[in-house]
């Protein structure tokens, strides 16, 4: 399997590397690199998880209180949103109806 990371998933590493950035320095680099590592691991584990809004897998990350929303279709991981698990479910649903 192939993974595909959408224009609105990589928009949303950025938000979260910039929010972390400016926690505490260096903090945003730790971040990428931990949910690069959770997508890169969708390629062993994909499929395994939850369907949420009734047509996207949801993994959570191991680190970071973020969700990866994807989809698989003809072998390749469509990685749609990388969205932080504290935000309203409904700023999610409407996030992912887009």
């Amino acid at each position: 399997m192939r993974i595909k990371i959408h224009t609105s998933a990589g928009l949303d590493l950025v938000d979260g590397f910039n929010f972390y950035e400016n926690q505490i320095g260096k903090l945003g680099s730790y971040f990428l690199d931990s949910l690069y590592a959770d997508i890169e691991s969708l390629i062993i584990t994909a499929g395994v998880h939850e369907v949420h809004f009734k047509k996207y897998f949801r993994m959570l990350s191991k680190r970071f209180p973020f969700a990866i929303y994807y989809k698989i279709k003809n072998d390749i991981i469509h990685v749609i949103a990388v969205l932080d698990c504290r935000r309203k479910p409904s700023w999610i649903r409407n996030k992912l109806s887009k």
